[in-house]
């Protein structure tokens, strides 16, 4: 079927980029993050903020997102994803810790 085509061509194309480098990295989400309680009833809303994860889930690798901070817009946190093959978490892991590492600790909430 169309579905499984597609979802067949996503994994053969990441296949192939981690031949050429051990992660990938993108932004977590489109946007920063909504204000608490916005856009809970807007499921089109929602499901565009996971667009950036869908096709890590589609292929069936792995991937992790982490804080990077406050978007200097709106002050609102937004995240880092590193991707990764599946069964790769051990690199996943490690990337992501150094990248934490690297990055320092980020403001507390208020």
């Amino acid at each position: 079927n169309q579905a499984q085509k597609v979802r067949t061509l996503i994994a053969r194309d990441l296949d192939e980029a981690y031949t050429k480098v051990d992660v990938l990295v993108s932004p977590a989400t489109p946007t920063t993050a909504f204000p608490l309680g916005e856009k809970v009833d807007d499921p089109l809303a929602m499901y565009l903020f996971d667009l950036c994860t869908l096709p890590l889930t589609l292929a069936g690798h792995c991937g992790m997102s982490v804080p990077s901070g406050l978007s200097p817009d709106d002050d609102l946190p937004v995240g880092l994803q590193i991707m990764a093959p599946a069964l790769a978490d051990d690199r996943l892991y490690r990337v992501g810790a150094a990248y934490e590492a690297a990055r320092g600790p980020l403001p507390t909430a208020v």
